[in-house]
């Protein structure tokens, strides 16, 4: 999408000019991963017009294979406005214009399957799932489990305003569980699901070979689930076995362990960052999450590249920050947990050279 950032805080209705920049979840994530070295294929639906041009030719300027981006000559482009605020607080606005868009218009039929099946991963978005029946359906086709597909990664991104009705969350929960990697917010699974505490969550989306649970200031969890005998390559944290699920899981309570297998459960604490803007953090995690996997890095370092790609968001306006040189992230993520819990992160931070960077 397009997206519109206020020029001072306030409520929209007092904001006078906005500044145009670039948003969406799926996007932002290829954007990053490319800024830190992957090769990455976005693939959507633009309308063919201004904002579209403008849409992929930003995108494009991050190393982002844009050639599986359609142009739709009967709808627009996707844009929204938000204010400054943090998206938890009452003050938050966010005004979208997708229904009717081009994005909206994605579906099993009109996008090509060598584009969405061809990477070793897929990420999608919860919010994708929200944007109309079509695109339900290509969500489902997704994440239907079957021989030969890449590595699929899903992000619940709850946005109750995007849905029509309330079986939205329901949806969300059988989405996830066809996905291998699932990234989800302790908030936002007890405002969808009613399931509280990272446990219980785990309880009900066994399925998922990988389950990362955000949990705002107090860091992230990662389940995952390995054979019965076996823990994770390099992984460090204790093995556990789920709590009793809620009601949404309730029928998984019995076997699973058997089925599934054990957990390795890892958490790291979140740094200590100046924030200059809430919204693009959980993007930018899973960004750095994604990178830290598909290099092959143990559970803690995957968690640890996350909360520094999201620090390096949470720094500027937008959603979309400039990562740390990955030689940098891999020092910040190789120290030790003293050291971790000191580190203070501000703006400008991703362009400090190593001694600028405070590491007690």
């Amino acid at each position: 999408m397009v997206t519109f950032l206020p020029s001072r805080p306030g409520p929209l209705a007092d904001v006078p000019s906005f500044d145009r920049t670039i948003g969406g979840a799926e996007s932002n994530v290829a954007c990053a991963l490319a800024a830190a070295g992957h090769r990455v294929r976005w693939v959507s639906r633009v309308g063919a017009d201004g904002f579209g041009d403008h849409l992929v030719r930003s995108v494009a300027a991050y190393g982002v294979d844009t050639s599986g981006v359609r142009r739709d000559p009967h709808r627009p482009t996707g844009i929204y406005f938000r204010t400054a605020t943090d998206r938890a607080t009452d003050a938050h606005e966010v005004v979208y214009y997708r229904a009717g868009s081009a994005a909206s218009a994605m579906s099993p039929d009109n996008m090509a399957p060598e584009d969405l099946r061809s990477g070793a991963l897929l990420h999608l978005s919860g919010i994708t799932a929200a944007l109309s029946d079509d695109c339900l359906a290509l969500m489902r086709a997704l994440t239907a489990r079957a021989p030969g597909r890449p590595l699929v990664s899903f992000d619940v991104n709850h946005r109750p305003n995007l849905w029509r009705d309330p079986s939205g969350v329901r949806v969300l929960l059988d989405l996830a569980r066809g996905a291998d990697l699932v990234f989800v917010g302790e908030d936002e699974a007890a405002a969808a699901w009613d399931l509280h505490g990272a446990e219980a969550i785990r309880a009900a989306l066994p399925e998922p070979r990988t389950l990362v649970i955000k949990r705002g200031a107090a860091g992230a969890t990662v389940y995952t689930r390995e054979p019965e005998t076996t823990t994770a390559p390099g992984a460090t944290g204790a093995l556990s076995t789920p709590a009793a699920p809620s009601a949404y899981g309730h029928d998984l309570a019995h076997g699973r362990e058997a089925e599934y297998g054990r957990d390795t459960v890892v958490s790291v604490p979140a740094l200590r960052v100046d924030v200059v803007a809430p919204v693009g953090a959980g993007d930018a995690f899973a960004a750095g999450f994604l990178s830290a996997t598909l290099r092959g890095l143990p559970a803690a370092a995957r968690l640890r590249h996350g909360h520094l790609m999201a620090a390096a968001a949470l720094t500027v306006p937008g959603d979309l920050g400039t990562p740390p040189a990955r030689a940098d992230a891999d020092r910040l993520a190789g120290l030790d947990a003293r050291a971790w819990g000191r580190l203070r992160l501000g703006p400008g931070w991703t362009e400090a050279t190593e001694q600028e960077v405070r590491t007690p």
